[in-house]
């Protein structure tokens, strides 16, 4: 009996350590979740809050620090309306009444306010929290900025609107260019080379300032400077003489609506100076100066040591002094001619604000 007694207390207190230990174990993960729980939370990217029905301000993560410049101590116990933009008040208790019937609100975008005062896009997802009896006691909030992928969409709007304003002013202008050439053009064959030439001429002046597709640069007006531009459409008739066209004085920028206009008007100059002028022979020079410093900018077109001296122009060049009038009078510029017994000047005076402001031809 006694060795029954004695082995039977062993095991009865064999059985009381192992349902310990049992007990133990079971308890052991609940208490290891919960805390793996609040190191994610605590770990997290994005702004993890949590309030009272009231709109209290109850538990405030590392990302919500981050995120709205408040540390924990500074908005525990302060009303969530502490973040919300006074033009935005009226969305809270839309919220909390949504929170009080149970719902979730999913991606709600919206703007909130730093402590600095500085404004975000964010996305909200808010989630009504319940106690053990399944009651609503408050709401969590997810916070994710969403600033940088509002500007990557407003970016990528302004981008396509600007290539469609200028998929629409390049066809205006060609469907001018056609229009005045067909009226001087002798020929199909003289119509269709002009037309050629002066749609490479376009082309240039688009690609100089067409945005890149890669990067913030994208989303930036690209404008270029009249010696580059000038520097474009010279260079094909400056290969093996680099000598033969000089630039000289100061240079000015040239947005990106206007280089199509002085594109072309230039081409005019450079066409006619290639096939009458300065340009026309490996002797010639041309000398363009640029005097940029008062309200107007001073345009000196200069050929020199070409054909012989006096207008060698064809009677029937209509189509560039039409093209040079129309492109003229929306720059608002003047312009003159006088051939001198080196070869013709061209004087263009062109306002300052005219290189910046849009044109339309």
């Amino acid at each position: 009996m006694t060795d029954r007694t004695d082995s039977g207390d062993i095991d009865g207190a064999d059985g009381g350590l192992q349902a310990q230990e049992t007990a133990i174990v079971a308890a052991k993960p609940a208490h290891d979740a919960a805390a793996f729980l609040a190191a994610i939370i605590e770990s997290s990217e994005d702004a993890i809050v949590s309030k009272s029905l009231q709109g209290f301000i109850t538990t405030w993560n590392k990302g919500a620090e981050r995120l709205f410049g408040y540390s924990a101590e500074e908005a525990v116990g302060k009303h969530i309306t502490m973040l919300i933009p006074e033009d935005r008040l009226d969305e809270e208790p839309a919220i909390l009444a949504r929170i009080h019937a149970g719902e979730r609100v999913d991606h709600f975008e919206t703007i909130r306010r730093r402590k600095d005062g500085a404004l975000l896009d964010i996305s909200l997802t808010i989630s009504p929290i319940r106690n053990s009896d399944g009651k609503i006691i408050g709401a969590s909030k997810i916070a994710r900025d969403i600033s940088e992928r509002k500007r990557a969409a407003e970016r990528q709007d302004l981008l396509l609107r600007e290539m469609h304003h200028r998929v629409k002013n390049l066809f205006a202008i060609t469907g001018s260019i056609i229009t005045l050439a067909a009226r001087t053009a002798q020929t199909p064959g003289e119509l269709a080379s002009t037309m050629k030439d002066r749609l490479v001429a376009l082309s240039q002046a688009h690609e100089m300032t067409l945005p890149s597709f890669t990067g913030d640069e994208a989303f930036q007006e690209r404008s270029t400077t009249l010696f580059q531009l000038l520097a474009s459409l010279l260079s094909p008739y400056g290969e093996g003489r680099e000598q033969q066209w000089h630039l000289h004085g100061e240079d000015t920028p040239i947005s990106a609506e206007r280089v199509t206009s002085l594109a072309l008007l230039f081409h005019e100059y450079a066409t006619n100076s290639v096939k009458y002028g300065s340009l026309s022979n490996v002797e010639g020079r041309l000398d363009v100066t640029v005097d940029a410093r008062g309200e107007s900018v001073e345009i000196s077109w200069l050929e020199s040591g070409g054909q012989p001296s006096g207008n060698t122009e064809p009677a029937n060049a209509g189509f560039g002094t039409r093209l040079e009038q129309m492109i003229v009078r929306t720059l608002n510029a003047e312009v003159s001619r006088e051939w001198q017994p080196q070869g013709l000047l061209i004087k263009l005076s062109v306002p300052r604000t005219a290189f910046a402001a849009p044109a339309q031809i």
